[in-house]
């Protein structure tokens, strides 16, 4: 299956993806399976799910005090601002997954810091090895790096993602996995995994820009 573990949706101050839109696009593009992960919130991954064809993983883009981590496999939405530490427990109380998102990307103010990475590592199940929106390419390597580094020793797994905030991003990124029944065998299917995909273009961040932007606006004058 082609699947996609980062993906946003309206939900998100910076998407305006909505569940339909978002649903086309991976039919379009041959996504098999993705986990939506909207920022600080479940809700667009339940809204998702309800009209879905095909499954749909629970998640949350968390940012924590000491920056971004992504909860898959959720029952509940988990505060912001937590520390890496707490928001990781939290993911683990629901039986959850723990996913490290562009670990390395310079340009992302909210990526989780260095120390914060060491300090939650052996309770991390995923790093995000190739990112689409991650602009250079030096930066996607410094992870591949890191996860050849300490794989072994922490059993994580590589995962190719979009992060994916529009349609037209959709496939640009994603990791063949064989099928798998749930949260019980998914960590063993990704050992057989594949990462594919190529690189958005950095205007997209614009866009990005622009989205959040608008819905302040929109916000102010309702």
């Amino acid at each position: 299956m082609r699947a996609d573990f980062h993906i946003h949706t309206r939900v998100s101050p910076d998407s305006q993806l909505t569940p339909e839109a978002l649903i086309r696009a991976c039919q379009r593009k041959g996504i098999d399976i993705i986990a939506v992960t909207d920022h600080h919130a479940i809700r667009g991954a339940l809204e998702v799910r309800e009209i879905a064809p095909f499954p749909i993983i629970i998640g949350a883009d968390l940012r924590t005090a000491d920056g971004e981590i992504v909860g898959l496999f959720l029952e509940k939405d988990i505060p912001c601002g937590l520390s890496a530490k707490e928001s990781v427990k939290r993911i683990k109380d629901q039986g959850g997954i723990v996913q490290v998102p562009h670990p390395f990307d310079r340009f992302r103010r909210k990526r989780i810091t260095l120390p914060a990475l060491m300090d939650i590592l052996p309770d991390v199940d995923l790093i995000e090895a190739f990112n689409a929106r991650t602009t250079l390419r030096r930066d996607t390597m410094l992870g591949v790096e890191f996860i050849r580094e300490h794989r072994e020793k922490h059993n994580i797994r590589p995962v190719g993602v979009s992060d994916a905030h529009t349609a037209r991003e959709i496939g640009n990124a994603y990791t063949d996995i064989p099928a798998f029944e749930g949260r019980e065998d998914f960590m063993d299917a990704l050992r057989h995994a594949s990462i594919h995909g190529k690189r958005t273009t950095p205007l997209i961040h614009l866009t990005t820009h622009w989205t959040v932007l608008s819905k302040k606006i929109g916000l102010a004058r309702s």
